[in-house]
């Protein structure tokens, strides 16, 4: 389905206007995939510039140079959604509208499912958390992003049970057959699972947690913010009741989110936001209230002004993503992930971290500590001699992070120790995750760097400044 608005509706960009052609470029076939900022110079503080290694794909994937183009070519047109007569309204509402129905091609979506558009997977996670029907029971493994974890201590009145880290993916399923054959039999149920790790990269067994959950008379909600950059997502495939990931995530840096499956419970809530857009009617009582009539689409849950530019962003890249081919993007991933995980396997003061195992499938995403080194230290180093951007902490996943951590050795290194929780050790590490805009000079380099930084030590001097280890500009 295209992404722009149809050449033969009266409210579409004319067959003629160069915006028809500018909106939806030739597809770039191939990977990697042309991403913005690959040609970007980042000084060093040994001297120099180098281009910047962008590898922290995991918080923040850069935008797609293809979703970049549709959204410039497209921002003249700008205009409010669903609230105007005016011809750029009329083209904007139709250009939201093809999007969602993008999105929902993207993702498998059955006939009578929703596609609400959010801010982010925490926002679309925290709309789920509000529509649950009271008293539901909620379980979640304690292997969670935050995102996952968290919005259903909110929801009052909802039973949230925290499921022990599996160490297999047959134990993941295993441990939710015993978790749900163990609660009460009436009354709702939801099981929110990621589809691959944010620390690990690890893949969980959605199809057989869904088959668990769906057999034991609950629900199911799939984190695929790691999941859906890197693999196909097919909710009626998969059978998952709802799917939720970031535009940040998926080379769409602009804003918005998505939340996308069954209706009714989202149709039976309360709105999320109460205002405009969300009501079909609104009349005066006598008694000096107002009556309210909600709609039942999934503009029930999109009140104000929406974000018509991210929801383009999203269907752009996933009109991108599927046009390269998810198999071709998949099978040059892997081939980073081997190159990665062979050359850190080399550096015996490595220890990448992993939930099930060194086979277990992953993404490109992959955590590790180094002996001796304290992660912020290391990612501090790579940043200011290297030119090289990955991510250290606990990654909004601490419960997870804690457990891998659990035995290691406390290394605070020169400079950079977080702060830890009370009567806890302080625990991080570094992660190192890329995907379809990735060159390959940019993960040799990497580890490279890291082979020669466990070697000889840094070159430069760091300190620690408000918890974080940063190169001493004064040394």
């Amino acid at each position: 389905m295209s992404v722009r608005p149809a050449a033969a509706t009266p409210t579409a960009v004319a067959a003629d206007d160069p915006a028809s052609e500018a909106c939806c470029p030739a597809p770039t076939v191939g990977a990697p995939l042309p991403v913005l900022g690959r040609d970007v110079l980042v000084p060093l503080v040994t001297g120099g510039e180098v281009s910047y290694a962008a590898l922290d794909y995991a918080a923040s994937a850069p935008a797609l140079q293809r979703v970049w183009d549709d959204v410039a070519a497209y921002a003249p047109y700008y205009g409010s959604v669903h609230r105007g007569a005016g011809y750029l309204s009329q083209l904007s509402t139709d250009l939201f509208e093809n999007s969602r129905a993008a999105v929902a091609e993207f993702l498998g979506c059955r006939a009578d499912d929703q596609v609400v558009f959010t801010r982010s997977t925490t926002d679309s996670l925290n709309l789920l958390a509000s529509v649950l029907p009271q008293g539901t029971q909620v379980f979640v493994f304690e292997t969670e992003h935050h995102a996952s974890l968290l919005p259903w201590q909110q929801a009052s009145g909802d039973e949230v049970s925290v499921l022990d880290a599996p160490r297999t993916p047959r134990q993941a399923v295993e441990t939710l057959e015993r978790a749900l054959a163990a609660r009460e039999p009436h009354g709702p149920a939801l099981v929110c699972v990621t589809g691959a790790s944010n620390v690990t990269g690890e893949l969980w067994p959605v199809r057989e947690l869904t088959a668990a959950a769906h057999a034991h008379g609950a629900r199911i909600v799939l984190d695929a913010a790691q999941l859906a950059p890197h693999h196909p997502v097919d909710i009626a495939e998969s059978d998952v009741d709802w799917v939720a990931f970031s535009g940040h995530k998926l080379y769409a840096p602009f804003g918005s989110g998505v939340l996308a499956g069954r209706a009714d419970w989202l149709r039976e809530a309360e709105p999320y936001l109460a205002g405009g857009g969300a009501s079909r009617t609104v009349a005066r009582r006598s008694d000096g209230g107002v009556d309210v009539e909600w709609h039942t689409t999934a503009a029930r849950h999109e009140a104000g002004s929406p974000n018509v530019i991210g929801a383009y962003a999203i269907a752009s890249a996933c009109k991108a993503l599927t046009e390269a081919g998810f198999d071709a993007l998949v099978e040059r991933e892997q081939a980073l992930v081997a190159r990665v995980r062979e050359g850190l396997a080399e550096v015996p003061e490595v220890r990448v971290l992993s939930l099930f195992g060194d086979d277990a499938p992953r993404v490109g995403v992959l955590s590790f500590v180094v002996d001796g080194w304290n992660s912020s230290h290391v990612a501090a180093v790579l940043s200011a001699e290297y030119g090289i951007g990955v991510r250290d902490g606990l990654f909004c996943a601490h419960p997870l992070v804690r457990t891998l951590l659990g035995s290691q050795a406390d290394e605070p290194g020169e400079c950079g120790a977080p702060e830890a929780a009370p009567g806890e050790r302080s625990l991080n590490a570094i992660r190192v995750s890329f995907g379809a805009g990735t060159p390959d000079e940019h993960v040799d380099r990497f580890v490279a760097a890291v082979k020669e930084l466990v070697a000889n030590g840094a070159q430069w001097t760091y300190r620690t400044e408000d918890g974080r280890c940063v190169p001493d500009r004064d040394a």
